[in-house]
């Protein structure tokens, strides 16, 4: 009697034991991808999600990154595929990984939501500057795809408060003449030619009905807004890896673009994502070192003609006057 009470007692363990797995895998999933901070911004609570690294020290200015997730995605898995952590940790920078509304930047269309979205962005660093030390010269935008988007809008409505901008397969939706600012602002991009989602040579794709534009010709505009010089310059960095660099800019605005041949809708450098949905993840360079690399060289007011005035973006095609909601 006792024997049978064991098997059936171990019958019902092994039956609730799947329950049990997927419950605990669940609840750290969770907590591996939860966010920790929110404000009230624009009437919307918005979160995110922050990394102070080790090092920082609360009297010293320390530089802030702000890195935006792709449609669909989230704050975690935005830090998960860019790695900016490990980073921020070996070089002393803060990273804050915002959340757009219902997973997605909007950026598709002018109006109150794309406002919102600049705002938040806003609200984000201002919260962040009375919580922690940050250095107003060294604040930095970047994104993947829909979240590289936004990091041109922030280019286009934040130039006082971002220093430079970096994005990867960024999904431009908004067409380069809504972008009214005319401030130099640095700005470095990969994207690959085997991109099914936002297609190097512009055009269409299953994720929008509208056209992307051709990321050769967006960089190429990009330096015509820096006031760059006519000529450019192209260099093999690795066997599938080209870099274009865009010379005699204004104020030492830089503009780079690397295009990974054969690189997909992914990170490069960073966590692969499902190849057989966006395409391969090239292992060559490391987007996230080389973006803060070329961070590392741009400032704002360093020039001694960029001002930081007390402004407030609109998310309508250019800064707007006062901060504060």
């Amino acid at each position: 009697m006792k024997s049978r009470q064991r098997v059936l007692a171990a019958l019902l363990a092994l039956v609730s034991l799947p329950p049990l797995v997927a419950l605990v895998e669940a609840v750290s999933y969770h907590v591996r991808n939860r966010n920790n901070g929110s404000i009230v911004s624009s009437g919307e609570r918005r979160e995110y999600l922050l990394y102070v690294p080790k090092s920082y020290d609360a009297t010293r200015p320390t530089p802030l990154v702000v890195s935006m997730h792709g449609g669909g995605g989230w704050p975690a898995m935005q830090r998960d595929i860019s790695e900016w952590n490990r980073l921020a940790e070996s070089h002393g920078f803060i990273v804050a990984y915002p959340s757009g509304l219902e997973r997605v930047w909007r950026v598709v269309h002018r109006g109150p939501g794309l406002t919102k979205d600049v705002r938040f962005i806003s609200d984000l660093i201002d919260n962040l500057e009375q919580a922690y030390n940050i250095d107003p010269t060294r604040i930095y935008a970047n994104g993947l795809s829909n979240g590289g988007g936004m990091a041109f809008v922030l280019s286009c409505t934040l130039s006082d408060r971002i220093a430079a901008v970096g994005m990867v397969a960024a999904a431009q939706m908004l067409p380069w003449s809504w972008c009214t600012d005319d401030r130099p602002v640095p700005m470095i991009a990969f994207h690959g030619t085997a991109d099914p989602v936002v297609p190097y040579e512009g055009g269409t794709s299953w994720v929008w009905d509208g056209s992307f534009p051709d990321v050769s010709e967006w960089a190429t505009n990009w330096a015509r807004r820096n006031r760059c010089g006519s000529d450019t310059v192209e260099s093999a960095v690795a066997a599938d890896v080209t870099r274009r660099d865009s010379t005699d800019c204004a104020d030492d605005a830089a503009v780079v673009l690397f295009t990974i041949h054969g690189g997909g809708h992914t990170w490069p450098g960073g966590e692969p994502l499902p190849e057989w949905f966006v395409g391969p993840t090239s292992r060559e360079i490391d987007a996230s070192f080389l973006m803060w690399e070329f961070f590392q060289k741009h400032r704002l007011g360093t020039d001694g003609n960029v001002e930081i005035p007390d402004r407030r973006a609109t998310g309508e095609g250019g800064p707007q006057p006062a901060r504060s909601p």
